[in-house]
């Protein structure tokens, strides 16, 4: 029953051997390397992380330079052109209310006049008009 196992004095490891060896890709990859403008020799050794690492800093570089190039994105623009349009449409009838309202004189007699035509009253007596119509 093997609960506990001693520790291990270092840990484990990977041991890649690889197993083909292709001439004809290792010339290819040296005729990309060649035509992209990179050393034909590269020599440098291989650290951990290298190629992650590039990938990162080539992804913010290219972050940074469109948020240069573009500044605000289109979308924030419309939006806020559209909450404005939205907020004029609600605010302008009002606002021209209450100029109108502002420019005519306050008279009580034409004020209650409006008011009683305004209200239902069912013992007013009713105004017949005449019918200009003939038939032939």
């Amino acid at each position: 029953m093997g609960l506990f196992s001693p520790p291990k004095k270092r840990a484990n490891q990977f041991n890649y051997i690889p197993r083909y060896y292709d001439p004809e890709k290792e010339r290819r990859e040296q005729r990309r390397r060649e035509l992209r403008g990179e050393s034909a020799d590269d020599t440098t050794p291989y650290t951990p992380g290298k190629y992650i690492r590039t990938v990162r800093e080539a992804r913010a570089e290219r972050k940074a330079q469109q948020k240069s190039d573009n500044g605000t994105p289109r979308a924030v623009i419309f939006f806020g052109i559209a909450i404005i349009i939205v907020v004029a449409y609600m605010l302008v009838p009002r606002i021209v209310n209450i100029i109108t309202m502002a420019g005519k004189k306050a008279d009580p007699a034409v004020e209650q006049a409006e008011y009683e035509h305004e209200v239902f009253n069912p013992y007013t007596p009713i105004t017949i008009v005449p019918n200009d119509y003939q038939e032939e």
